[in-house]
């Protein structure tokens, strides 16, 4: 599609949210020439939560993952950050992608997982079945500390995080659960800073989650 006609039809279809269920028959219906083109590589609709969700966490399969970020004849292409290396001090990652700029501390665990640019794992964090998205730019201690009651940015030590998607730039204090423990499916507490779909706990983007939290 040419780019002044998407541009069009964006503008045309402003409360619109799907590209394939409103934007495309539209654009059918006023009377635009639609083709159909079949490609059969690998394609998700990560259009939910879950869908989103699994769609991240199939990547990790140590067998025969549906996509592979390794394959020469299929190469990746992104935005360039210019981060250093992820470093990994005496944990334990299992099963998992890391991406750049991260800091895994000691005795932390990553199991089954996705884990964003510059995120930070503290000491004897666990992680299991989750993604974390990271954040958008780094914060020393000495930053946060001119912040009165501030919580660094990451997962803070002793947390455990299970079956959970952590938005960019939360802040999760020390000695923190966020494990579903009651087994919810939907709920909204976005005010609280975190959400829970299809069984799925989301903390919010900039959340702030007090040491201690259950969830």
């Amino acid at each position: 599609m040419k780019g002044a006609l998407l541009k069009q039809l964006l503008d045309e279809t402003p409360d619109a949210n799907d590209f394939g269920s409103e934007i495309i028959p539209y654009a059918k219906d006023k009377g635009s020439k639609v083709q159909a083109f079949l490609f059969d590589g690998y394609w998700e609709d990560i259009g939910t939560i879950e869908a989103f969700y699994s769609a991240n966490l199939a990547l990790t399969d140590p067998n025969a993952p549906k996509f592979s970020f390794y394959e020469r004849e299929a190469p990746i292409y992104t935005m360039p950050r210019f981060l250093p290396p992820s470093k990994i001090l005496d944990a334990m990652v299992t099963n998992s992608i890391i991406g750049d700029g991260c800091v895994v501390r000691a005795n932390a665990t990553v199991t089954h997982s996705v884990v964003g640019v510059r995120a930070l794992i503290s000491e004897n964090v666990v992680v299991e079945d989750s993604m974390i998205m990271g954040a958008d730019y780094y914060e020393t201690l000495e930053e946060c500390q001119l912040v009165p009651g501030c919580l660094p940015m990451g997962i803070g030590p002793n947390s455990i995080v299970k079956k959970a998607i952590i938005d960019k730039n939360a802040r999760i204090g020390a000695n923190c659960q966020i494990i579903n423990k009651d087994n919810v499916q939907e709920a909204n507490h976005e005010g609280e800073g975190y959400i829970i779909k299809d069984g799925i706990v989301v903390v919010c983007k900039d959340a702030i989650i007090p040491d201690g939290t259950i969830i």
